[in-house]
């Protein structure tokens, strides 16, 4: 089972805003129980290009209209990237990023905690992959 995580970087620091993360980690999840690993399998570079990804924001606010319909086909470029995961790990997805994942079948997952490190991440939100 593939997990995509938003990430900064190759040094897999966390990103908030999964829609507008410069990187996506993608993570092998196996074993069951107690004995899961997560094990990382590529990165990434996100799809949208209406974003500038060396100058991403993790708290940027969209003020387009969610029904902007080129803008929308900008988001599903990432459900398509990562239509082979299972799940994402997002702290948040607006509308349209949630509605890319999903309408590939991939569930979101959402992390409320302070972490950065994707490691800490991905054992906190492990119970939630089944």
């Amino acid at each position: 089972m593939k997990i995509a995580i938003p990430v900064k970087d190759e040094n897999l620091t966390f990103f908030s805003n999964a829609g507008h993360t410069p990187k996506f980690a993608i993570y092998e999840l196996s074993g069951t129980g107690m004995f899961r690993s997560f094990n990382l399998n590529s990165i990434i570079k996100n799809p949208r290009t209406d974003i500038d990804h060396d100058h991403a924001e993790e708290d940027h606010e969209c003020n387009h209209g969610h029904y902007d319909e080129e803008h929308i086909k900008e988001h599903n470029k990432m459900g398509i990237a990562l239509k082979d995961c299972s799940y994402i790990v997002v702290k948040k997805a607006c509308k349209n990023t949630a509605n890319s994942f999903t309408s590939q079948g991939i569930k979101l997952v959402k992390y409320n905690g302070e972490a950065l490190d994707v490691n800490i991440i991905l054992k906190e939100t492990s119970s939630s992959f089944k």
